[in-house]
């Protein structure tokens, strides 16, 4: 089987990249090891940037149509509440100036509902492996099978079992922290806007998301919820409002909430390349984003658009006989690449 791109992880960074590939007309195979979309706290929330790529992509209507919510503005707030710091996206030249909420699973479903024809989805897939030459990657090892590819992207996450076939080694940092994600329901209804309240344990983060639901994450200790019983956690509960006050008219949904919550760690990295003969990187495989940034999800759609800009403006998918420099792809462009050309050394200033 031979492709012209082989796309490894659908998650928002997989298919971003498919959608992006796709649409300049390239065969592309996208795998997944996951029958089915699993339903986590993550990547809920797209900003301004990363919403005019998905609307040239068609995915932002699809989101709208599916009941996503526009966030207004972003907040800064103290612990009582009080706004330290207010970004108006209104006030903003952007077309899309707003930020636009859904859950992760629908995010996931209206990427894949917008691939074009030229993408082939298949999930339960377990990539074993990466096929090279010796010096490029040439495509990747499904069970016993090669599936040949003149480029293939990892989209395989934090800890990209391809990035590290590759020779690209990271130096992976775990906060002290994890983050508690709550999901609040039949809750009094909060302003349309993502905001952040400072307290001297760390932060808090609340946004609604559709019907009427509210998202909440707390930074809290490494161990701090582990083994606590009922009355623990109902402690817990009452400690996390009465450091934030601005939460207490939401007291009673996160106590419902805490049966379902998920406990999150978080990790820090930068890969020191974003490309290897044959391979890219995108998303959480080539650069970690704390969750509280809420810019793991944006980060990826733009390093896919970016992927997609190169070959679209000159950029080979063929290994060519000499050194040539080409633009950096990403958020982290101005460092080093290494890409089927050899290396190339770019600067944004």
């Amino acid at each position: 089987m031979t492709y012209d791109v082989v796309v490894c992880g659908a998650g928002v960074a997989g298919l971003a990249a498919a959608c992006a590939l796709g649409r300049l007309g390239r065969r592309v195979l996208l795998l997944d090891k996951q029958e089915r979309i699993r339903p986590v706290a993550k990547g809920e929330v797209f900003q301004p940037g990363a919403l005019a790529i998905l609307h040239g992509w068609g995915v932002a209507p699809r989101l709208e149509a599916a009941g996503a919510l526009r966030l207004e503005k972003l907040v800064a707030r103290d612990a009582d509440g009080g706004a330290r710091m207010v970004l108006d996206y209104a006030r903003l030249p952007a077309r899309n100036n707003w930020l636009l909420a859904h859950d992760y699973p629908v995010i996931l479903d209206a990427l894949a509902r917008s691939l074009p024809d030229t993408v082939e989805l298949r999930r339960g897939e377990l990539v074993t492996g990466l096929v090279s030459d010796g010096g490029r990657v040439t495509g990747v090892r499904i069970a016993d099978d090669a599936v040949e590819a003149a480029l293939v992207v990892a989209a395989d996450g934090m800890s990209s079992r391809l990035r590290r076939e590759a020779g690209i080694e990271v130096r992976r940092d775990e906060y002290p922290h994890r983050l508690v994600a709550l999901e609040l329901h039949d809750a009094p209804e909060v302003e349309p806007d993502f905001s952040a309240y400072v307290t001297p344990r760390g932060l808090r983060l609340r946004y609604p998301l559709p019907d009427g639901r509210i998202r909440l994450y707390a930074q809290a200790g490494a161990h701090e919820l582990r083994g606590l019983d009922a009355d623990g956690l109902d402690r817990w509960v009452g400690d996390l409002v009465r450091e934030t006050p601005a939460l207490a008219p939401l007291e009673a949904s996160i106590r419902a909430s805490l049966a379902g919550r998920q406990v999150l760690p978080v990790s820090r990295f930068l890969a020191p390349a974003l490309a290897a003969p044959g391979l890219a990187l995108v998303g959480e495989s080539g650069h970690a984003v704390h969750p509280m940034a809420a810019q793991g999800m944006n980060s990826a759609i733009a390093d896919a658009h970016e992927l997609a800009t190169v070959l679209r403006q000159g950029g080979s998918l063929s290994p060519p006989p000499s050194t040539t420099r080409c633009p950096g792809i990403g958020p982290h462009a101005g460092r080093t690449w290494r890409t089927s050309a050899g290396r190339a050394t770019t600067r944004r200033g």
